[in-house]
């Protein structure tokens, strides 16, 4: 999950020119992905909605709050990611700013965009609220971290069971109700036409 990405050597570009070419080209790549490929096992709707465990998160801002109070009273997007992953956390930074920016032209004003990182010893709010700003992240978009005694919690919600900590560190897209419950569950990096058709079926 830590592989860093390699760049070439022989790019008269600087380095940090050439990696967001290659994070655009990428993220590129991935929305246009089929959007009709079919879903694995336990993706799709969430039959019965599952409530979301009692946990705390430590926000971008500093704030504390409930993964309760987060969630509720819009529906959320929420990818699992965390700040040190240099493999394919990009690739789902550029995805939610892509999904940041169809929400936006649509006007849809009602969904909101939460990474929830998997290392809250690593993740302080500065380095949440960087993460952010790398993908220009705006206010519908937040990054928050839980505590470490509710990780497992959250894992056991938004991650395969039974995996380990790295294997639970899983790609999908997660959406939950207006009311804070997980409804659906993408398939892997998902594009962005299976992300907003899933938002159109919840939103009615």
């Amino acid at each position: 999950m830590t592989t860093p990405v390699l760049l070439s050597t022989t790019s008269p570009a600087s380095p940090c020119a050439f990696r967001r070419r290659l994070l655009t080209a990428a993220g590129l790549a991935l929305l246009a992905a089929p959007a009709h490929r079919a879903l694995a096992d336990g993706m799709g709707p969430i039959r019965p909605r599952r409530a979301p465990p009692t946990a705390r998160l430590t926000r971008h801002d500093g704030r504390s709050i409930t993964l309760a109070e987060q969630l509720s009273g819009r529906f959320t997007a929420v990818q699992l990611m965390f700040t040190g992953c240099s493999a394919i956390c990009p690739l789902q930074g550029a995805l939610f700013a892509s999904l940041q920016a169809r929400l936006s032209a649509q006007a849809l004003t009602d969904v909101q965009l939460l990474s929830l990182s998997i290392d809250p010893l690593g993740d302080s709010p500065p380095a949440l609220n960087a993460w952010r700003e790398r993908y220009g992240a705006g206010p519908r978009w937040s990054a928050a971290a839980p505590t470490v005694t509710d990780l497992d919690k959250l894992l056991d919600l938004l991650g395969p069971a039974g995996a380990s900590l790295g294997d639970r560190h899983t790609t999908e897209v997660h959406l939950f109700d207006r009311e804070g419950r997980l409804a659906w569950r993408t398939s892997g990096l998902p594009p962005l036409d299976e992300i907003g058709g899933a938002l159109q079926q919840l939103r009615g």
